[in-house]
């Protein structure tokens, strides 16, 4: 079948809608020829020679305020170190800041007020045999409020990094509960072997009003459960090191009931890697 073509019609253009068509000579309406060149016969609904645009390609999506040429400095990237979240806040670590902030005030107070003010204050908060069987909780808890050495000893310091970085994996509560309960406990493990030992005859009755105070047995047990919720290639190290530190501190033997205890309050953090690690919050 042959199929006539029409030259181009760039001036016509189809009627407007309600224009009647002229009649041709049988009486049926007829249209020009260019108005509907490129229109195929029977086909409804066609428009004059336009074709339809074609869908854009699909690809990667690009964020608006991000352009695939733009420089790499525009760019979002990743967060930076931050050093300063090594350092308690009082809103992302209140208990450690709070904590601090007493440890400050008393070893200020212990740096400027008399020697033996101070002597009788540690013998009065001293967690010895005497005062465990007599006052127990408020020992345990006002021995805590002394530093050792003072504010710019070893233990002060790990306190500050160990205890903050605890607290934000694990919260407030319950980087308290781990330690108390290391100080408690590591306090206990080495008292009442000397209540037995006076008891048995194997140390003198002095030794039931041996003067024990500080932060140390609470920093270690933190330091032991902390090590638990870091990645491998940091916990060992940490465990390394203060172990030997403690082991050495042990081998020195100046005061071995309190070394002694140092390396409890480690394990006794390395017992609780179970129960911090179901602390964890999320990332």
């Amino acid at each position: 079948m042959e199929r006539i073509t029409p030259g181009p019609a760039t001036d016509a253009s189809p009627p407007a809608p309600g224009t009647s068509l002229p009649d041709g000579p049988d009486g049926t309406d007829t249209v020009p020829a260019p108005v509907f060149a490129g229109l195929l016969e029977g086909m409804p609904r066609q428009r004059g020679g336009t074709a339809p645009a074609p869908a854009p390609a699909e690809g990667p999506s690009v964020p608006a305020d991000v352009s695939p040429s733009a420089p790499a400095a525009t760019r979002p990237s990743a967060p930076g170190p931050r050093p300063w979240r090594l350092l308690p806040t009082p809103a992302a670590t209140p208990f450690t800041f709070a904590y601090a902030a007493v440890l400050a005030v008393t070893s200020l107070f212990a740096s400027l007020a008399d020697p033996g003010l101070m002597h009788t204050l540690y013998q009065g908060s001293s967690t010895d045999v005497v005062h465990l069987v007599s006052a127990p909780v408020p020992v345990l808890l006002g021995s805590a409020l002394w530093i050792a050495g003072g504010v710019l000893s070893p233990y002060a310091v790990t306190f500050l990094l160990v205890l903050t970085a605890l607290e934000r994996r694990i919260g407030g509560a319950r980087a308290a509960c781990v330690f108390l309960a290391g100080h408690a406990l590591a306090t206990l493990a080495t008292e009442i072997p000397v209540g037995l030992a006076v008891l048995f005859g194997h140390l003198p009755a002095t030794s039931l009003h041996r003067l024990d105070y500080g932060i140390s047995f609470g920093v270690a047990t933190s330091v032991g459960a902390l090590a638990g919720l870091l990645r491998p290639w940091l916990r060992w190290p940490v465990l390394v090191l203060m172990g030997g530190a403690l082991l050495n501190d042990l081998f020195a033997f100046q005061d071995p009931m309190t070394n002694w205890g140092h390396l409890i309050a480690l394990g006794l953090g390395v017992a609780g890697w179970p129960l911090v690690r179901r602390w964890r919050r999320p990332a």
